[in-house]
């Protein structure tokens, strides 16, 4: 059934009589009833000192936090009832078979949801998750009762995700299919090639804790969340735009040439500027846009001195008036009406304003002074620059016209009674599309209006002021669509991530969408929303890049890991988290990674998440920023962790990390038909996060980097360049022979560990001599970066890799690439001359048994380099990270911090910043150092 139908069939018949409700244990006659008990609770709490004192929480007055709180399922404030919730929840999850245990690999599979939607549609935000998308997440890793977090939830599309996840016919529009009793199967290939349906998950609702520090986001999620009958909201709604109407209809309405009147759907406003040469005045719309052939010019000529002329030239004009709500003179940027779109009927029409349009314009300051309209001041901002600086804006109320103002009003005043909220809901939904942000590009044609720029408070040269009550009106359809929820499954709060009132190991599965570093300033981007809610974000704790709250890189990050050591505190051992994360600047992804690490996580996937086409490319390093990115992390399960305590200083504790991590990652990946190459199981990814998880525990690191190579083996199979444990090895090599060959990840050479890796992926299995080799790595080196010192070929071949000189048997690696090649040469003995000539010369990748003295010579090389990175007396401006990263392991491994802190202030800011390793290493010294 149609979601609109569904509408109909339920809603019009809905017996809108109070109703009994039980909350917490405790029966009331209504829902009204609920909430009045409850936010008496609330108030109490709110007079309480102590409770403002909470990290996060939003600057306001206490009526205006009550007035938007539903308790106990949403406040505008921290949520006292976490806890409570949680308690009942846990006692209400079905009981699980006996013997049961959790086991989940991380989810790995293609993913690809648009976003028309009439749910995501409703309202728009700066960032969000399609919530069909996090569905296949939740459904991988919870089962009907967990309790999933999300501490940065924005809208509230993890919950609204949560719910649905009861829906049979959403859940099977995914590509999943339901048996009657509710388990969901997920078509899979078997070993034979044929196509069938394994069980994956069971149908039925999660409950979910939601947090934001934006009053705006916080609200946006309970309105999502919260069941309502949507008749009775679209009756109240269109009641009070029927009322707005009465008021102010008439300000949208214009006379054609014959006399006839239309309706404005829109008007197009123009800065005026003056010509830096002979200051006449310029309207910018007259002189760069071509209403006849829809063009726009980028320069112009002065129609006084001629003067060649474009928008950076430009003086803007500004004029001083008494603003109509302070009373004060203020300098603000002139701006004039150019062009009404109207519509008589179904036809659309264009005039330029006649002078009754004028006046009706001028009328609107009248009433606009009774309005209740928020008059903010405008505080320091990133975003808020330009439109202060550029257009002198002082207050929140020059955003908007005089005439959307007057409308906005009408409606504000009639946000009362039991839908209030929702009321208030959908006038913020159409907000972003009447304030003077909105762009107008003739250029576009049929869409002109191009709406604000994205994230950004830009105010344009040319801006279009918006039919108020058309949009209320036309977004009314798309709310009444959006309000699915039947039942109370998501608990709300407003407050910082970094403390959560849940209690130790509570909750089953997060799924968070964090700040990405200084891409949205959301205090900003939040502040006329926040302005009418009469609630504002509490910056202190906003885990941002941002130069004018004084938040630099390090200090994000320091917010992350507390949010991040939050998020581990709360969730189960053994249970997951996934981190959907986008940033074009490698440092901050970086930072990311240090930041979950230190709190606790052990990252287990990282995927590229390509919105455009919806797949996944398994991504490591710095070129992973090139796209959104779906991070994987779990927490150990208390049982490894207790062991590690025990055997941490062995080399059974290596080995015990070894297995037990084997267990958490992706035993294949696939792009289409095709299997990928799993990253995280390569031997040398494997034993960084090995390395990582004893310096987050404080411990030296027992082996060395040839010794896990060699003993390896003795723990796990090697596959393709992959290790396994033996359940898994069987598992792989059933799939491989389903799916053909292995597709190799594509490399990208910048410095010289990446130069390593790809000598090693090309001649592992293609033993080649250095002419050979030569022509392809110079192929490589177009983005080698600027501080890392450049090795010569010929220098990494010998510190790296072993090359047959033709004294003695041709080694295995040649020989089984030759035999397979050569058919004369397949059956002859390894010291036969013909095979000798053909192999002489040819470079290959050492035996790990054999590989242990060529690692020590290269160690013994990096750490004589890094003895002089020790002296130097200046900053490094070209180095080799490679010895940098040896000289700081060597450094931890004999507790000298200082070292470590010394050299990393050698080093450019950037590189420190942009190295996992080197930034792991660094920030453990600082903490371990400070501690001495």
């Amino acid at each position: 059934m149609k979601q609109d139908e569904l509408f109909n069939s339920e809603h019009r018949t809905q017996n809108t009589e109070p109703q009994p409700v039980t909350c917490l244990g405790i029966e009331f006659p209504s829902d009204e009833a609920r909430r009045q008990h409850f936010t008496e609770l609330l108030r109490d709490r709110l007079r309480n000192p102590e409770f403002r004192k909470i990290e996060g929480f939003p600057i306001g007055s206490d009526e205006d936090i009550l007035n938007l709180s539903d308790p106990p399922y949403y406040t505008a404030c921290p949520n006292p009832w976490v806890a409570d919730f949680i308690a009942e929840w846990e006692a209400q999850k079905p009981e699980q078979p006996e013997g049961y245990h959790y086991h989940r690999e991380p989810f790995a599979a293609d993913v690809s949801e648009g976003k028309n939607d009439p749910i995501y549609n409703a309202h728009s935000y700066h960032t969000k998750v399609p919530y069909k998308a996090i569905m296949r997440y939740i459904l991988h890793y919870t089962l009907p009762g967990d309790i999933v977090f999300d501490s940065f939830c924005g809208t509230g599309m993890t919950a609204v995700a949560a719910q649905m996840c009861g829906d049979r016919d959403v859940v099977m529009s995914l590509g999943y299919q339901v048996k009657p009793d509710g388990t969901i199967l997920q078509e899979e290939i078997d070993e034979d090639g044929n196509r069938g349906w394994q069980p994956i998950s069971k149908i039925g609702k999660r409950r979910t804790i939601m947090n934001d520090l934006a009053p705006a986001a916080t609200f946006i999620a309970h309105n999502y969340n919260t069941p309502i009958s949507s008749y009775e909201f679209e009756k109240a709604a269109t009641g009070l735009i029927k009322e707005v109407k009465k008021k102010c209809g008439t300000l949208y309405e214009t006379r054609h040439k014959d006399g006839k009147p239309g309706k404005i759907n829109y008007t197009v406003w123009s800065d005026l500027f003056h010509c830096p040469e002979c200051q006449a005045e310029i309207n910018f719309f007259e002189q760069t846009v071509d209403i006849e052939t829809n063009q726009a010019r980028d320069s112009f000529s002065c129609p006084q001195c001629s003067s060649l002329l474009n928008k950076r030239k430009l003086e803007q004009k500004f004029e001083t008036v008494i603003d109509f709500e302070t009373g004060e003179p203020i300098s603000i940027a002139k701006q004039v009406p150019v062009l009404i779109n109207y519509s008589i009927g179904t036809k659309r029409h264009e005039k330029f304003p006649d002078q009754e349009d004028l006046d009706k314009i001028s009328s609107c300051v009248d009433l606009v002074k009774s309005g209740i309209h928020p008059t903010v001041p405008l505080p320091d901002g990133y975003n808020l620059k330009q439109p202060k600086q550029s257009h002198g804006f002082t207050h929140t109320h020059h955003f908007y016209s005089r005439r959307t103002l007057a409308c906005l009003n009408a409606f504000y005043e009639g946000c009362v009674g039991p839908y209030s909220r929702q009321l208030n809901f959908l006038m913020g939904s159409v907000l972003p599309k009447l304030t003077k942000l909105n762009r107008y590009m003739r250029q576009h044609g049929s869409r002109a209006l191009v709406g604000p720029m994205a994230n950004a408070l830009y105010v344009p040269p040319i801006s279009v002021e918006n039919n108020v009550i058309d949009q209320l009106e036309f977004q009314l359809k798309k709310i009444t669509k959006a309000f699915f929820s039947s039942e109370q499954c998501a608990l709300i709060s407003t407050a910082s991530s970094t403390t959560t009132p849940a209690p130790d190991n509570s909750v089953d599965y997060i799924f968070i969408d964090p700040p990405f570093g200084g891409n949205i300033m959301y205090s900003d981007m939040n502040f006329l929303r926040e302005s009418w809610l009469k609630l504002r974000t509490n910056i202190e704790e906003e885990a941002i890049e941002n130069n004018i709250q004084g938040k630099e890189l390090h200090d994000y990050k320091k917010l992350m890991q507390l949010c991040f050591s939050e998020a581990f505190r709360i969730l189960r051992p053994g249970r997951w988290m996934t981190v959907e994360f986008s940033n074009t600047k490698a440092s901050v992804w970086n930072v990311l990674q240090t930041s979950l690490q230190e709190s606790g996580f052990v990252v287990a996937s990282v995927a590229g998440l390509d919105k455009t086409r919806g797949g996944f490319h398994a991504m490591i390093g710095p070129t992973a920023v090139k796209q959104d990115l779906v991070i994987s992390a779990y927490k150990p399960n208390g049982g490894f962790e207790e062991r590690f305590e025990k055997e941490a200083q062995t080399e059974e504790g290596v080995w015990d990390f070894v297995r037990t991590h084997l267990k958490y990652l992706p035993v294949t990946k696939q792009q289409g038909a095709l299997l990928q190459f799993v990253p995280e199981r390569d031997p040398r990814i494997l034993f960084d996060q090995m390395v990582a998880y004893y310096v987050r525990k404080g411990y030296p690191v027992p082996i060395s980097s040839q010794e896990f190579q060699a003993g390896l083996p003795s723990v796990a199979f090697e596959r393709d360049g992959m290790y396994f444990l033996p359940d898994q090895v069987a598992e792989y090599d059933r799939k491989k022979m389903t799916s053909g060959e292995l597709k190799q990840m594509a490399m990208f050479v910048s410095d010289e560990a990446s130069a390593i890796q790809w000598l090693r992926q090309l001649i592992k299995e293609k033993p080649q001599t250095f002419s050979d080799i030569n022509p392809q790595f110079m192929q490589q080196l177009g983005g080698w970066s600027k501080n890392e010192a450049q090795l010569d070929l010929r220098e990494l071949l010998n510190q790296n890799f072993l090359c047959y000189d033709g004294k003695g048997p041709v080694p295995e690696q040649i020989h089984a690439y030759l035999s397979t090649n050569w058919k004369e040469l397949r059956n002859l003995p390894k010291d036969a001359p013909a095979l000798v000539a053909k192999a002489r010369d040819r470079w290959y990748v050492p035996d790990p048994n054999k590989a242990g003295d060529l690692e020590k010579l290269r160690e013994k090389a990096l750490l004589k380099e890094f003895e002089e990175y020790k002296q130097a007396k200046k900053k490094l401006k070209v180095f080799r990270l490679e010895a940098v990263r040896a000289g700081f392991k060597k450094a931890w491994q004999e507790r000298d911090y200082a070292v470590i802190v010394d050299v990393a202030g050698k080093i450019p800011n950037n590189v420190l910043e942009e190295d996992p390793k080197l930034l792991m290493w660094y920030d453990q010294a600082v903490t371990r150092k400070g501690g001495e």
